[in-house]
């Protein structure tokens, strides 16, 4: 699957992988040692995020219903809690430095096979 932002056609993702359960969700990314260029990890439902016990910085992208950017958090460290956006419904977490001048607020975002 990948992540393209409608709005630029850039591709974002080649290779996403959605957690949808509690677990997947709590565990996400921690423990490893990287995330892989061009991967992303959707989080779905989600509003709020935390990056406890891992070892490298996140792109957060918070969208809503629609797939609409409500927030970006770029180059997240470990060991902190993003702020609670109460207009997400899931969030995209992508290696650090991947939306840096590629994504803004108002940007549409689509998952494809």
């Amino acid at each position: 699957m990948k992540l393209i932002n409608c709005t630029t056609g850039d591709v974002l993702a080649e290779q996403v992988k959605v957690a949808e359960d509690f677990l997947s969700r709590l565990i996400g990314l921690m423990g490893r040692k990287t995330m892989d260029d061009g991967s992303a990890l959707v989080l779905r439902p989600c509003r709020c995020i935390h990056t406890f016990f891992m070892r490298f910085y996140i792109d957060l992208v918070f969208l809503d219903r629609r797939g609409m950017v409500v927030h970006l958090i770029r180059d997240m460290p470990p060991f902190r809690i993003s702020p609670l956006v109460r207009m997400a419904s899931l969030v995209v977490e992508l290696p650090g430095g991947t939306v840096r001048n590629r994504l803004w607020p108002g940007d549409i975002l689509k998952m494809v096979e």
